[in-house]
């Protein structure tokens, strides 16, 4: 996939997380592209946010911190 397409379905996932009254919302998204994302797009997403993660969300970026 491509990285503006994978920056865009994150960002939206955290964005759904984000109005959720959960505490901990970085570790609902992890949890959630562990679920469904194959292994593959999980280290695409992990490679994109070391590389800076740019256009990431702030809680995107937390979330890929944590997979």
């Amino acid at each position: 996939m491509t990285d503006d397409k994978m920056v865009r379905m994150v960002n939206q996932i955290a964005a759904f997380f984000a109005t959720q009254p959960d505490t901990d919302k970085a570790a609902k998204v992890a949890a959630h592209i562990t679920d469904f994302w194959d292994p593959v797009m999980r280290a695409q997403l992990d490679a994109y946010a070391r590389r800076g993660g740019a256009g990431l969300s702030p809680l995107a970026l937390d979330a890929a911190g944590l997979l």
